[in-house]
């Protein structure tokens, strides 16, 4: 059994369903398990129709509800065309799911408030919509499909807008599913994205979190192998949105990989790697737009040769700077410190520490006015906004002759804020000012990966 996940892009439209479907058709020897997105754009819209909603503005949500509405019946029109029977099918799905939506959104704009709970409940709507006609499409090209809702086994905490995984209810409860589910059926279909609490309740897993729940899934079922489609050829060594003469991976390690998507690679969701690694399932991330591409492999690490893999980013950090006199010779200061990012749920990428002052990184999406206040009770803290931070993410990079050096040749005239070394020796990272953030990322790529060919950093 194998999981295939379909990203936004990849069910953008009819054009690329109709691509998927091929996809799908080609692997059915291995029972997929397919996992879908909402269609490209589609979550977005539905967090605007959340934010109308909150605030009252019910005829913009219902212009926007209509948008919403009209984007899937004319998919599955184009979709479904010469099947009538299944296109009938498929727009009761649609219109079903709409004037539910419709009916839950008219309600919290009478009531003005927006729980956490009310929004989960809005912005998944995009995976059901994608997944009800997808099914319907699959099953109308002779693929038996059966139809599977998520929120009966990716159960999760009550975290409505980020819900935490509880890896063994959803180790006891996909297979059951997967099984009852394939009964004269070529291939299984659900949702990404979307969760239940143990109690029903609807959660989601983050933005971004379908490759979450594939490699959930993929656990569950001990797949021979998860399979990420997006549309790009694989991992690179850089985004090629900011960097040109970027290279494919052919392979690199879970452990790589965990880095690169936390350092700000877009390729995968960040916790993407942590169940497969429990199975060790390799993980494959393909283009859709050109199935016939070898992609990435994500292996172990003993399938991996040492060598810099990638230069990565973070384009919006703030640097908390932490200085106090009393951390000297004093035990528990730290923890003191990571108690209030904990308790007001504030992620720290990076830290560095001295004997009077410790200095961290968080993404800017974070609100730290908080930390902030807690932290000036017992020491002085400042932050500098406006930083980025760069990671040249690797296989043993320790090792690497000369990496130092060629990784900072391009940062003569940077003022550099912070250094920080990962203490599994895949990544070494650093803040820069973010006005200089594209032109730094070059210059790295540059020197690593494009001169001569062959460049001793990455031997």
């Amino acid at each position: 059994m194998i999981v295939m996940k379909f990203g936004g892009t990849s069910v953008a439209n009819c054009e690329a369903i109709t691509r998927m479907i091929g996809i799908v058709r080609g692997k059915l020897e291995d029972r997929p398990v397919v996992v879908v997105s909402a269609l490209s754009k589609v979550t977005d819209l539905l967090y605007r129709i959340a934010d109308k909603a909150a605030e009252r503005e019910k005829s913009e949500a219902d212009l926007l509800l209509a948008q919403l509405r009209d984007r899937h019946l004319k998919l599955a029109e184009e979709l479904l065309s010469s099947h009538p029977s299944i296109l009938r099918e498929a727009c009761a799905r649609v219109n079903s799911l709409c004037d539910d939506l419709d009916a839950f959104v008219a309600a919290v704009c009478s009531v003005g408030e927006l729980s956490q709970r009310s929004k989960a409940i809005i912005i998944s709507n995009g995976e059901y919509l994608s997944s009800n006609i997808i099914c319907c499409a699959m099953n109308a090209s002779g693929i038996r499909t059966n139809y599977m809702d998520a929120r009966g086994f990716i159960i999760t905490d009550a975290d409505y807008l980020k819900g935490e995984p509880d890896m063994d209810a959803i180790a006891a409860r996909v297979p059951e599913a997967v099984a009852a589910a394939y009964v004269n059926a070529d291939a299984v279909i659900t949702q990404g994205f979307v969760s239940a609490t143990a109690d029903g309740e609807p959660t989601v897993l983050g933005r971004g979190g379908s490759d979450y729940s594939a490699s959930l899934i993929g656990m569950s079922v001990d797949a021979e192998r998860i399979e990420i489609w997006t549309d790009v050829d694989g991992v690179r060594t850089a985004d090629p949105r900011r960097v040109d003469n970027t290279r494919c991976l052919d392979r690199i390690s879970f452990e790589e990989a965990a880095e690169m998507a936390h350092f700000g690679a877009k390729v995968l969701h960040p916790l993407t790697i942590e169940p497969a690694v429990r199975k060790n399932i390799p993980i494959y991330v393909l283009n859709s737009m050109n199935p016939a591409g070898q992609g990435t492999a994500i292996l172990q690490s003993s399938f991996i040769e040492d060598g810099v893999k990638s230069v990565s980013c973070k384009e919006n950090i703030y640097v908390i700077n932490i200085f106090s006199t009393k951390m000297i010779n004093t035990s528990g200061f730290l923890k003191k410190v990571f108690e209030i990012f904990s308790e007001n749920k504030v992620s720290v990428d990076l830290i560095s520490t001295s004997e009077a002052n410790i200095s961290v990184t968080v993404d800017s999406s974070q609100n730290i006015d908080r930390v902030v206040e807690r932290l000036s009770d017992f020491a002085e803290v400042y932050v500098d906004s406006d930083k980025s931070q760069v990671s040249v993410i690797g296989k043993n990079i320790i090792s690497l002759k000369g990496l130092l050096e060629q990784t900072f040749a391009p940062l003569r005239d940077c003022r550099i804020y912070m250094i920080s070394q990962g203490a599994s020796y895949v990544n070494i990272s650093f803040v820069v000012d973010r006005t200089l953030l594209d032109g730094v990322v070059r210059q790295i790529h540059k020197y690593l990966f494009e001169t001569d060919g062959e460049n001793e950093g990455r031997k």
